[in-house]
């Protein structure tokens, strides 16, 4: 699955302690259930993986999961961002998660009884993304609803801390509860985990929510449009996110079949290895500030894009599994480095009542290149196998550097005012 979570910019100087914002007892609530719905997301994309790999061992199918996660997004991300700045985003979000509660449940009971195909699992694979999808835009702005305006920044970098954390831990807790129970126990303790922020929604009160002025969406969305063809930091954004998501998704896509014929530790190791990937985010986003004192955030973005390639590469050909987690390890290091100034640049390129649907096109272009790409990368796979697909995954990758003269990058305070006024 994409990243879609604000990362801090390489650099960027908070305005207050890193910790201050957990004082809050409003953000302390939402950063506890974020983390725990986090960690749930990652156990069922361990569940969604490794349960394909079960059913068949078609490279295509397999890549299908990673796909139909984030297809939706071609559907419904920009309608949804209209509307993440058109109503009360608590309600919104009400919606959306008690939408993937459902799914997650559904598909649970299904996997215990035995009722499942490839089919069913791409279609509440598809069904899960589609919540999301929906979700992301509207979730993503109320960070800067929840804290003081001095405690944004950090905000952004602990849950980008957060979620990270739950990278790190939930797929390895995903691999031992599917290799103990199945699949299904992974998806239904997802479902679960959901509730938090359901309930955190619940208590959470918007007094300062403002009904827009009678605007429909697609005059909405055309706003959103105009500001992006006049923005030149949206241009770069979006040809930089486009650029690195369609190249980078096949070593996430192909990793359950990578997996699944170079180790003998079943799920357990499927989960090993994400976790190994999620490790290296949460320890690469710890490191990034002393890179940015050396380089430029585009030095960082090219070195972490080659790292990144190199990684790739290295995973379609080595079958030594203590290797995997090795070079797993560096891949999530080089891809919070990427993440990192796109997501951020995302939140900071749009004034604050446009902030959702600048978003929206930004989690268009960010999964509808993962979703693209994945079953890109699956088909080749299929025609032509796994290291020569990972070879011309590097390839591509290596070429997209062409984009960062072009539509650089640069690095700036962070500005995230609350989204309470609309247009």
């Amino acid at each position: 699955m994409a990243d879609s979570i604000p990362t801090p910019l390489p650099g960027t100087r908070l305005n207050g302690s890193a910790w201050s914002p957990l004082r809050e007892p409003l953000f302390r609530s939402l950063w506890l259930a974020a983390v725990i719905s986090y960690t749930g997301r990652w156990m069922q994309n361990v569940g969604a993986g490794w349960l394909m790999t079960q059913l068949t061992m078609s490279p295509f199918k397999v890549s299908m999961v990673q796909a139909a996660m984030t297809l939706p997004v071609f559907l419904v991300t920009l309608p949804a961002g209209a509307l993440a700045d058109m109503v009360d985003r608590r309600r919104f979000l009400l919606v959306t998660q008690s939408w993937m509660v459902g799914a997650a449940a559904l598909l649970g009971i299904f996997t215990l009884l035995g009722w499942v195909t490839p089919g069913v699992v791409l279609v509440f694979t598809f069904l899960l993304g589609l919540g999301a999808v929906v979700n992301d835009p509207a979730w993503q702005s109320i960070v800067p609803e929840v804290v003081c305006a001095e405690n944004h920044a950090a905000a952004v970098a602990l849950n980008s801390a957060g979620f990270n954390l739950a990278r790190a831990v939930g797929p390895a807790i995903g691999g031992v509860v599917i290799a103990a129970t199945s699949s299904g126990i992974a998806f239904l303790i997802n479902a679960a985990s959901l509730f938090g922020v359901i309930v955190f929604l619940l208590r959470w009160r918007r007094p300062d929510f403002q009904k827009a002025h009678s605007v429909r969406m697609l005059e909405s969305m055309k706003a959103g449009f105009r500001y992006a063809r006049s923005a030149p930091i949206v241009h770069c954004v979006l040809v930089r996110t486009g650029a690195f998501s369609v190249a980078a998704s096949s070593l996430l896509a192909l990793l359950p079949l990578i997996a699944r014929t170079s180790c003998e530790y079943g799920a357990t190791g499927y989960g090993l290895l994400l976790g190994s990937f999620g490790l290296g985010a949460l320890l690469g986003a710890a490191f990034l500030p002393r890179m940015r004192d050396r380089f430029s955030v585009d030095g960082v973005v090219a070195t972490a894009v080659v790292l990144f390639a190199l990684m790739t590469f290295a995973a379609g050909r080595v079958h030594i599994f203590n290797w995997l987690l090795l070079i797993l390890f560096l891949s999530g290091t080089a891809w919070i480095a990427i993440l990192a100034c796109l997501n951020v640049a995302a939140q900071t390129m749009s004034p604050p009542w446009l902030r959702a649907r600048t978003l929206s096109m930004y989690l268009l272009i960010l999964q509808g290149g993962m979703a693209i790409g994945s079953a890109l990368w699956g088909a080749l796979a299929t025609k032509y196998g796994v290291p020569t697909t990972m070879l011309l995954s590097s390839l591509a990758l290596i070429v997209g550097l062409a984009t960062v003269r072009r539509y650089p990058l640069h690095s700036s305070e962070l500005e995230l005012a609350p989204s309470v006024v609309r247009d």
